[in-house]
C-alpha cells in the first residue's frame, strides 16, 4: 500500500482517491481474513462439529462459516485432507450415503473430543466474540469508511477534526505495540 495515497492528503478532487484507497484496504483485509485459521483449528473444529452429529464435508464448511458469523470459511482443500487424516488416525469414519461420504466420530474420536479444550475455534476468535485477528480488519475497514464519509460530505472543519482523531488513533495503536 506504500505510495497508494496522495502526498497532499484527501482534499478537493482527491476524495475519489481516498475512496479507492478505502476499497484497496478493504480488499486486502478481506483476502487476509475469513479464510485462514491457525494450525490445528480446522482439526478441532471438525472434531467439535462431528461430536454434535454426523456430517458431510460441505456441511462442515458451511457450519464453521455460520458459527463464525462469516469470519472463517475453511476451504475444501483444508477440510477434506483433515477428514482423511482424522480417518487415518481412527478418530472418525466415513460411510457412503446417497453418493456422499458422511463422517462421524469413532469411540477414539469421542475420547479425543472429551479430553480437548472446551472452546471451539469459532468461539475464541472472530467478530462474534470481538477478539482475534478477524475483528481487527473489520474494525479498520469500518473506520476507513467513516473517514471516507467525512471526507466526502464534511465541512473543512469536520475534516480537520477527523484527521486529528485518526492521527491520535494511529499513535495509540503504535503505543499498544510498544507495550508488548
Amino acid at each position: 500500500m506504500r505510495n497508494s495515497y496522495p502526498a497532499d492528503g484527501f482534499r478537493g478532487n482527491n476524495v475519489d482517491s481516498m475512496w479507492q484507497a478505502v476499497e484497496e484496504l478493504r480488499s486486502r483485509f478481506e483476502k487476509r481474513s475469513g479464510s485462514r485459521a491457525g494450525k490445528g483449528e480446522v482439526r478441532s473444529a471438525v472434531l467439535a462439529l462431528l461430536a454434535e452429529r454426523p456430517m458431510h464435508g460441505y456441511q462442515i464448511i458451511r457450519e464453521i462459516e455460520e458459527r463464525s458469523r462469516g469470519s472463517w470459511k475453511p476451504s475444501a482443500g483444508s477440510v477434506y485432507p483433515t477428514l482423511q487424516l482424522l480417518a487415518d488416525e481412527g478418530l472418525i469414519r466415513a460411510e457412503e450415503s446417497n453418493g456422499r461420504k458422511i463422517y462421524s466420530l469413532t469411540d477414539a474420536g469421542r475420547e479425543e473430543v472429551a479430553g480437548a479444550a472446551t472452546s471451539t475455534p469459532w468461539e475464541s476468535t472472530g467478530p462474534a466474540s470481538g477478539t482475534g485477528f478477524a475483528a481487527l480488519p473489520k474494525a479498520g475497514v469500518e473506520l476507513a469508511q467513516a473517514a471516507s464519509q467525512v471526507g466526502r460530505t464534511g465541512t473543512p472543519e469536520q475534516v480537520q477534526e477527523a484527521v486529528a482523531v485518526l492521527n491520535d488513533a494511529r499513535r495509540r495503536l503504535y503505543a499498544i505495540l510498544a507495550q508488548g
